[in-house]
């Protein structure tokens, strides 16, 4: 379920990508990324993984950049996220 999950997240991410950025599919990607990757490793893991020190920086930037597309400012929340989504997974 997780996998197929974070697949559908990443497959509206980019249909939204590519249809303008379309703040609705972005949003729904997004949530369903999360929620497959909560599937995936567990919440606790999720929590802890998002949560550490060292990667608050990353972890408020993407988090910032999510309840911006939210808020539909599609192109200002996706550049906020992968800054974010960068500085997590380096």
């Amino acid at each position: 379920i997780g996998v197929g999950l974070v697949g559908f997240g990443l497959f509206f991410l980019l249909f939204g990508v590519l249809l303008y950025f379309d703040s609705v599919l972005l949003a729904f990607g997004n949530i369903l990324f999360l929620s497959g990757l909560v599937f995936i490793i567990g919440f606790r893991r999720t929590f802890t993984f998002f949560f550490q020190r060292p990667k608050l920086k990353g972890t408020s930037f993407f988090f910032g950049g999510l309840i911006i597309v939210l808020l539909r400012w599609p192109i200002l929340g996706m550049l906020l996220e992968a800054y974010g989504f960068i500085n997590l997974f380096r």
